[in-house]
């Protein structure tokens, strides 16, 4: 190992350990995120580790974290680009699906939260809640209702990761039946705001 991977400053360990994380969560699962395998990941030691982490529940709640600030900083993005043309709501229910989804996230939620860790969605709950805050004074949409769309896609794109393929195996429908459907509701609750006149 070179002296220059172990001058690393604190802050680039714990980015190489979180990115290592993720690597490690999309590979093998939300049970492969340990103190151990990221070390062994990344030559470093269970110590160093612990001291930047405290604890196996530390780093896993600093990759979700992690994995918040991307999905709502690429939500943000869509929400963004749909508000200044008349772009398809699809474009937000697939980054809040695949987030869920393809990044990992719901099932690491979830492996927290049955792991006993109560607080697992703090992370992403916070950061949905600025993205939504942002949304709300930066483009005047009507809180109420960008609150029930964030609560329904959220929930969707969570039951979707953990359950989606064998709901819709067993229900005879395709695979991307939940995306759709729930484009069809932005798109639905967009139609209803222009008729308002919002």
């Amino acid at each position: 190992m070179s002296l220059a991977r172990r001058r690393l400053s604190p802050e680039a360990s714990r980015d190489m350990a979180i990115e290592a994380a993720r690597a490690l969560l999309l590979e093998a699962g939300p049970q492969a995120v340990t103190l151990k395998a990221v070390a062994a990941r990344i030559g470093r030691t269970h110590a160093n580790l612990l001291h930047h982490f405290g604890s196996a529940e530390g780093l896993q709640r600093a990759l979700m974290a992690h994995l918040a600030d991307g999905i709502a900083a690429t939500i943000a993005a869509a929400v963004a680009r749909a508000h200044a043309t008349d772009h398809d709501p699809r474009e937000i229910v697939d980054l809040t699906f695949d987030a869920f989804g393809r990044e990992g996230a719901g099932a690491l939620a979830s492996w927290m939260i049955l792991s006993g860790n109560r607080n697992a969605l703090d992370p992403i709950l916070e950061a949905i809640q600025r993205l939504v805050d942002r949304l709300v004074a930066d483009h005047q949409f009507d809180s109420a209702k960008l609150h029930e769309e964030t609560l329904m896609l959220v929930l969707m794109a969570l039951g979707d990761s953990l359950l989606g393929a064998p709901m819709a195996s067993a229900l005879g429908l395709p695979r991307g039946t939940a995306r759709a459907l729930a484009a069809r509701l932005l798109a639905a609750a967009r139609d209803e705001l222009e008729k308002a006149g919002v």
